[in-house]
């Protein structure tokens, strides 16, 4: 098992990394949070989890031990392979699914594309204590949503991870009229993953259409 990748981060897009590792290009899935703390030319060290299917072997990469612990755990849930995983993940910090499963807040585990309440209930029932008590959120700064021709991105990312085009472009016009349209500067990746995280988190605060 590949426990963690140590190296300078080559690349950045909206789902993945590519962190050079010993002269070696890797490519490491990620959630938006995580991808949000990385810089082209940066260091970076990530815990990862290796998946290990006969066609490939696909690399995923979190920021914190804790993080890799509870997507690991929740692939033990009949129905969830490391897609879903990583999708909850982009919905719900570790701790908003701790307190999720221990409430049984099917409404809040179905706001995750994938999940319908079958899903849900599964995941109360399979999983149970093994993910832990909560220990405290840690929430996306307001001031890090900006608006900007980033938005097709964004739009694309949150189909990619199960929305419809209707409802992910609903979400990402409600962050960016919060934010007005005066956040535009030039910058490109920090934006995208700035309001492709706040785009979740008001996915994840409102029932699914």
């Amino acid at each position: 098992m590949i426990a963690s990748v140590t190296g300078v981060v080559e690349a950045l897009g909206l789902d993945h990394a590519v962190v050079t590792v010993g002269g070696v290009g890797v490519l490491v899935h990620a959630t938006p949070t995580t991808l949000a703390g990385l810089r082209v030319g940066g260091e970076v060290r990530l815990s990862t989890s290796l998946v290990v299917r006969e066609e490939s072997l696909t690399l995923f990469g979190f920021a914190d031990d804790d993080e890799r612990g509870v997507f690991e755990i929740l692939q033990t849930v009949s129905g969830i392979g490391p897609r879903l995983a990583l999708a909850m993940l982009a919905v719900h910090d570790p701790d908003g699914l701790r307190r999720a499963v221990a409430a049984s807040d099917l409404a809040a585990l179905q706001r995750v594309p994938g999940i319908g309440k079958k899903g849900a209930q599964r995941l109360v029932l399979e999983v149970g204590e093994k993910l832990g008590p909560p220990g405290g959120d840690v929430p996306v700064p307001a001031d890090q949503v900006a608006a900007g021709p980033e938005s097709p991105e964004v739009v694309e990312a949150l189909v990619q991870l199960g929305w419809s085009e209707k409802v992910a472009g609903d979400a990402v016009t409600a962050v960016l009229s919060g934010r007005g349209q005066s956040g535009t500067d030039g910058r490109t990746g920090t934006d995208v993953s700035a309001v492709l995280r706040a785009a979740l988190q008001h996915l994840g605060g409102n029932a699914r259409v």
